[in-house]
Protein backbone atom coordinates (compact mmCIF):
# COMPACT_ATOMS: atom_id res chain seq x y z
CA UNK A 1 0.00 0.00 0.00
CA UNK A 2 1.36 3.36 -0.84
CA UNK A 3 2.66 5.51 1.84
CA UNK A 4 0.13 8.22 1.64
CA UNK A 5 -2.32 6.04 1.58
CA UNK A 6 -1.68 3.89 4.86
CA UNK A 7 -0.97 7.20 6.43
CA UNK A 8 -4.81 8.72 5.64
CA UNK A 9 -6.37 5.68 6.91
CA UNK A 10 -4.45 5.35 9.76
CA UNK A 11 -5.14 8.95 10.21
CA UNK A 12 -8.64 8.58 9.91
CA UNK A 13 -8.47 5.40 12.21
CA UNK A 14 -8.38 7.56 15.65
CA UNK A 15 -12.51 8.58 16.28
CA UNK A 16 -11.15 11.85 17.16
CA UNK A 17 -9.50 12.85 14.04
CA UNK A 18 -11.88 11.07 12.37
CA UNK A 19 -14.68 13.13 14.19
CA UNK A 20 -12.66 16.27 13.23
CA UNK A 21 -11.94 15.75 9.74
CA UNK A 22 -16.02 14.94 9.18
CA UNK A 23 -16.42 18.71 10.60
CA UNK A 24 -14.26 20.06 7.84
CA UNK A 25 -15.43 18.14 4.96
CA UNK A 26 -18.88 20.21 5.88
CA UNK A 27 -17.30 23.47 6.31
CA UNK A 28 -13.96 25.03 7.28
CA UNK A 29 -13.00 25.63 10.84
CA UNK A 30 -10.32 27.75 12.98
CA UNK A 31 -9.18 25.20 16.02
CA UNK A 32 -11.65 27.22 18.49
CA UNK A 33 -14.09 26.17 16.84
CA UNK A 34 -13.43 22.50 16.07
CA UNK A 35 -12.06 22.10 19.39
CA UNK A 36 -15.73 23.65 20.97
CA UNK A 37 -17.45 20.80 19.27
CA UNK A 38 -15.02 18.15 20.69
CA UNK A 39 -14.20 16.57 24.25
CA UNK A 40 -10.48 17.59 23.69
CA UNK A 41 -8.24 20.52 24.60
CA UNK A 42 -7.22 23.06 21.09
CA UNK A 43 -3.60 21.61 21.96
CA UNK A 44 -5.07 18.13 21.23
CA UNK A 45 -7.32 19.68 18.59
CA UNK A 46 -4.46 20.97 16.80
CA UNK A 47 -1.97 17.58 16.94
CA UNK A 48 -4.90 15.65 15.56
CA UNK A 49 -4.37 18.53 13.25
CA UNK A 50 -0.76 18.30 12.50
CA UNK A 51 -1.80 14.38 11.85
CA UNK A 52 -4.36 14.96 9.43
CA UNK A 53 -2.16 17.50 7.61
CA UNK A 54 1.12 15.16 7.70
CA UNK A 55 -1.49 12.76 5.79
CA UNK A 56 -2.54 15.13 3.04
CA UNK A 57 -6.11 14.84 4.09
CA UNK A 58 -6.25 18.65 5.54
CA UNK A 59 -4.61 22.28 4.59
CA UNK A 60 -4.39 25.20 6.56
CA UNK A 61 -4.21 28.65 5.53
CA UNK A 62 -4.05 32.33 7.30
CA UNK A 63 -6.93 34.36 7.90
CA UNK A 64 -5.91 37.51 9.86
CA UNK A 65 -4.98 35.92 13.32
CA UNK A 66 -6.87 32.62 12.73
CA UNK A 67 -5.65 29.73 11.12
CA UNK A 68 -8.49 27.99 8.71
CA UNK A 69 -8.43 24.20 8.34
CA UNK A 70 -10.05 22.91 5.47
CA UNK A 71 -10.38 19.32 3.75
CA UNK A 72 -7.03 18.91 1.32
CA UNK A 73 -8.73 18.00 -2.41
CA UNK A 74 -5.64 16.20 -3.45
CA UNK A 75 -4.97 14.05 -0.34
CA UNK A 76 -8.83 12.89 -0.63
CA UNK A 77 -8.57 12.26 -4.41
CA UNK A 78 -5.31 9.78 -3.47
CA UNK A 79 -7.32 8.20 -1.16
CA UNK A 80 -10.17 7.78 -3.48
CA UNK A 81 -8.08 6.57 -6.33
CA UNK A 82 -6.65 3.78 -3.82
CA UNK A 83 -10.28 2.29 -3.29
CA UNK A 84 -11.15 2.85 -6.78
CA UNK A 85 -8.18 -0.01 -8.03
CA UNK A 86 -9.20 -1.61 -5.53
CA UNK A 87 -13.29 -1.51 -5.81
CA UNK A 88 -12.20 -2.39 -9.50
CA UNK A 89 -10.22 -5.64 -8.80
CA UNK A 90 -12.70 -6.60 -6.14
CA UNK A 91 -15.13 -6.06 -8.78
CA UNK A 92 -12.91 -8.26 -11.27
CA UNK A 93 -11.94 -10.77 -8.70
CA UNK A 94 -15.63 -11.79 -8.31
CA UNK A 95 -16.26 -11.95 -11.73
CA UNK A 96 -13.94 -14.41 -12.31
CA UNK A 97 -15.35 -16.51 -9.41
CA UNK A 98 -19.37 -16.11 -10.93
CA UNK A 99 -17.81 -17.30 -14.22
CA UNK A 100 -15.67 -20.33 -13.21
CA UNK A 101 -18.72 -21.31 -10.58
CA UNK A 102 -21.39 -20.80 -13.87
CA UNK A 103 -18.76 -22.91 -15.79
CA UNK A 104 -18.51 -25.96 -13.11
CA UNK A 105 -22.56 -25.90 -12.99
CA UNK A 106 -22.64 -26.11 -16.56
CA UNK A 107 -20.49 -28.77 -16.89
CA UNK A 108 -22.39 -31.01 -14.20
CA UNK A 109 -25.72 -30.05 -16.39
CA UNK A 110 -23.89 -31.33 -18.87
CA UNK A 111 -22.72 -34.45 -17.74
CA UNK A 112 -26.07 -35.38 -16.13
CA UNK A 113 -28.05 -34.77 -19.49
CA UNK A 114 -25.07 -36.95 -21.26
CA UNK A 115 -26.23 -39.93 -18.70
CA UNK A 116 -29.52 -39.58 -18.83
CA UNK A 117 -29.53 -39.95 -22.78
CA UNK A 118 -27.11 -42.98 -22.41
CA UNK A 119 -29.61 -44.82 -20.01
CA UNK A 120 -32.38 -43.98 -22.09
CA UNK A 121 -30.68 -45.09 -25.20
CA UNK A 122 -29.87 -48.68 -23.66
CA UNK A 123 -33.89 -48.58 -22.53
CA UNK A 124 -34.24 -48.58 -26.49
CA UNK A 125 -32.49 -51.14 -27.79
CA UNK A 126 -33.89 -53.65 -25.48
CA UNK A 127 -37.19 -52.46 -26.33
Amino acid sequence: METYVQAGLEALGDPTRFAIFQRLVRQPLPVSRLAAGLPVSRPAVSQHLKILKNAKLVTGRKAGTKRIYEVNAEGISMLRDHFDRLWEHTLAAFKIAVEQEQKIHEEKVHARGNGRKRKRGKKNHKG
